[in-house]
């Protein structure tokens, strides 16, 4: 393998393991999180920002740290019988099942298109408790909704 090849993979690597050893304190940050949570909802007002912080915190939990795991060996891996299999019949469960695949990312497209056509097209504004602003350009009749709602 030519070297500067070998160099990038050792530097990936390497960032790797710096981001998931930071990501794996990460799980103290969402417990911090839900016990505020429990202890907001039971002795005072409850907080309504610290559902979305804690499906965050998860969220970068397991993108951050997954690579991390894998790098370690350290994930579960639910291969009960292809890991019996040889090279030659892996390779052509491989070659059938990516059709599958294929089939359920073209489902998971045509869903999400048809999904935002609809919400652009009734102007759905986000009931988020965040409020940040959106990054996408409104259309001038959800721009009009939100102007008179903020006034």
């Amino acid at each position: 393998m030519p070297r500067a090849i070998l160099i990038y993979i050792g530097a990936i690597e390497a960032m790797n393991r710096v981001i998931g050893r930071m990501a794996m304190y990460l799980i103290f940050v969402l417990m911090a999180v839900l016990l505020w949570s429990s202890t907001s909802k039971v002795f005072m007002t409850p907080s309504a920002w610290t559902l979305e912080t804690a499906q965050f915190v998860m969220v970068a939990y397991f993108v951050l740290g997954g690579p991390y795991s894998i790098q370690l060996g350290s994930n579960v891996r639910m291969d009960l019988f292809y890991g019996d299999w040889s090279p030659k019949t892996k390779a052509w469960v491989d070659a059938i099942t990516v059709f599958f695949l294929i089939f359920y990312l073209g489902v998971l497209l045509y869903g999400g298109l048809v999904s935002t056509a609809y919400s652009l097209g009734y102007s759905a504004a986000s009931r988020s408790t965040s409020s940040c602003p959106s990054s996408l350009p409104l259309s001038p009749r959800a721009r009009r909704r939100r102007e008179r709602s903020s006034a």
